[in-house]
């Protein structure tokens, strides 16, 4: 077991200061830990080397993991934490990642103990997700463990580890009570590897406890996972056949994905239950009260000008500190929109640009809380990618939505609040085109009376602020909606924004602002951009 060996007060690689435990498992501790130098939280995780590392050891394990990280970060976006640093120090392994906001799976069954049939299906159809996209690469995980496995609270889970496995001569680094035999055996492994871990996680979410359980030394607990039988599950109820399935000693017998994933799909189809227990909310609040007394600031955790906030959701920033900016954002990543929920479509019936929007434009929106998407969010994106415009590219975000966004366009900035969350696109540089897409957990019943009484105010604070025409109502995906369109600062910096802010349900809601330069808004690129930007978007 790995134990911490750093302080709170003393910085990991002289840059990392460790906040708050995260999860522990076998040989891994993660931390919530504040970069000191780039002022971000991030998720920083020791792993124990099985002995000594040479030289040699570390240079091949580090790159594994940063390789195999990025490849895997770029096929699931959002999906798959991205290592962003690894290195040795104190004779251990670690890899920092952008901060998740998210519960480790293996705090969650701490918990709760055992998980209803459903909701563990819908988890690992999740992970099925990745782990499919990394086996048609070529990627194995190899680590798979309730700690690598990261559940938001109203969306996709977030997948770690990729890259561990191999990265030193252990047949399993971490967890090895959910070691495949073959890692057991240390022989080759393959996909099915991951198989039986998924199937060891599926196992344990409906029992409340390992198919094997951890004997205190790797060797011993792997000697159980080669040598000892399978208690028979006993709460699985439609799940029992696929958890067997995957359990089989034999790699060669086990169920392939496709049969998984057709076993895991029939259960959601034939769910009786029409709610879910979410997830409790991460400790990750903690983790930035720690690191605003460690010396963050609001601008620092937020980011951002004065601009006034404009989105659906304004009214709340209103009530609740607000985030300041309205053309540039900062923070973490979040969770969010409910798998699920009423913004959820899949049958790409969403309407263009209304015919008076004749303009492109780059957005922004309001902060929120969390918003995170479905499984289907990942199939919708697919389905329509090969429709998209020339030059045109879909970007799915870890947040729980995805766009399609112009060639050279790219996340520029992301703002979080307690109750809503940002993320603004464009070219960046001098180029003052911008998409803002805001998601909002506490929006008011009418999005006309949030523009005109909540938005409009701070607007016109503005230098040169002037609004085109009149706030409309309109439906956007089904859902009810209002656009505003307006002029804003002055000289060469004078952009022209619309803005459609919809709503969920239950306060949920989203917000696109696009904006581009006022000389500009009549250009035909712009035009295609604003179009394809409603047209795509998708939770």
């Amino acid at each position: 077991m790995v134990k911490a060996h750093v302080s709170a007060q003393e910085l990991v690689a002289g840059r990392y200061r460790l906040l708050e435990v995260a999860d522990r498992e076998p040989n891994r501790v993660s931390w919530y830990a504040e970069d000191v130098q780039a002022e971000r939280p991030r998720l920083v995780t020791e792993i124990a080397f099985p002995e000594a590392p040479t030289e040699d050891t570390v240079r091949r394990a580090t790159a594994r993991i940063l390789r195999s990280s990025e490849v895997m970060s770029a096929l699931r976006p959002g999906r798959v934490a991205m290592v962003i640093d690894a290195f040795e120090e104190a004779g251990a392994l670690w890899t920092v990642t952008e901060l998740i906001d998210g519960t480790p799976l293996s705090e969650l069954l701490a918990q709760q103990a055992t998980f209803t049939y459903v909701r563990a299906a819908r988890i690992a159809l999740e992970v099925l997700d990745v782990l499919e996209a990394a086996h048609a690469d070529g990627y194995t995980h190899g680590e798979l463990s309730p700690g690598q496995i990261f559940v938001r609270d109203r969306g996709p889970v977030v997948v770690t580890g990729f890259g561990l496995a191999g990265a030193t001569l252990a047949p399993r680094v971490t967890a090895p009570s959910y070691a495949s035999p073959e890692q057991a055996r240390d022989e080759r492994i393959g996909p099915a590897a991951d198989l039986w871990a998924l199937g060891a996680i599926l196992y344990t979410m409906v029992e409340g406890r390992p198919p094997f359980r951890d004997r205190g030394k790797a060797d011993a607990t792997l000697k159980g996972v080669d040598r000892l039988p399978l208690r028979t599950p006993l709460r699985a109820g439609p799940l029992t056949q696929v958890v067997q399935g995957l359990l089989r000693k034999n790699s060669r017998e086990r169920l392939s994905r496709a049969v998984v994933r057709q076993a895991l799909t029939r259960v959601l189809d034939e769910d009786p239950e029409t709610t879910e227990q979410p997830a409790p909310v991460s400790r990750l609040r903690g983790a930035y009260v720690a690191a605003r007394a460690s010396g963050w600031s609001r601008t620092t955790m937020i980011g951002g000008t004065a601009l006034a906030v404009v989105t659906v959701s304004v009214a709340v920033l209103a009530a609740t500190q607000g985030l300041p900016g309205a053309a540039t954002a900062g923070s973490a990543p979040s969770a969010s929109a409910t798998a699920g929920a009423p913004g959820n479509r899949t049958d790409g019936n969403v309407p263009s640009a209304s015919p008076s929007r004749t303009a492109p434009s780059s957005s922004t929106a309001s902060a929120s809380a969390s918003a995170s998407a479905s499984a289907s969010a990942s199939a919708t994106a697919t389905a329509t990618a090969g429709a998209l415009p020339a030059g045109f590219h879909r970007y799915t975000a870890p947040e729980g939505f995805s766009v399609a966004l112009p060639q050279g366009w790219k996340r520029l900035d992301t703002a979080r609040d307690d109750v809503a969350y940002r993320v603004t696109f464009g070219p960046g540089g001098d180029d003052l085109r911008t998409l803002a897409v805001t998601y909002s957990t506490q929006a008011g019943p009418d999005p006309v009376a949030i523009w005109r009484d909540d938005v409009e105010p701070g607007l016109a604070k503005l230098d040169g602020y002037q609004r085109v025409g009149e706030i409309e109502a309109t439906t956007y995906q089904g859902h009810k909606a209002a656009d505003m369109e307006w002029l804003s600062g002055t000289g060469a910096d004078r952009v022209h924004t619309f803005g459609r802010g919809f709503l969920l349900g239950g306060g949920r809601s989203f917000s696109l602002r696009i904006t581009a330069p006022a000389a500009d808004w009549d250009g035909a690129a712009d035009k295609l951009a604003m179009k394809t930007f409603l047209e795509t978007f998708r939770t």
